[in-house]
């Protein structure tokens, strides 16, 4: 499964996790992206969507 939204292709975030020590490493954050059955163009199919374009409605789900 890809990781990036096919809609508003949001993708993987990368920042600093700051120990109490203020020691920084790299740490990456991912985007929650489930696999639905979308409508587009009036044929069903698969896609990749993060769960904010979906809670919005800018798809549409196929029944």
């Amino acid at each position: 499964m890809s990781r990036k939204c096919e809609i508003c292709g949001k993708g993987r975030q990368v920042g600093n996790h700051v120990s109490h020590a203020h020691n920084k490493t790299k740490k990456v954050s991912y985007p929650n992206i489930q696999s639905v059955r979308v409508l587009r163009n009036g044929q069903s199919r698969k896609m990749n969507v993060c769960t904010r374009c979906i809670r919005t409605g800018k798809i549409r789900k196929a029944s």
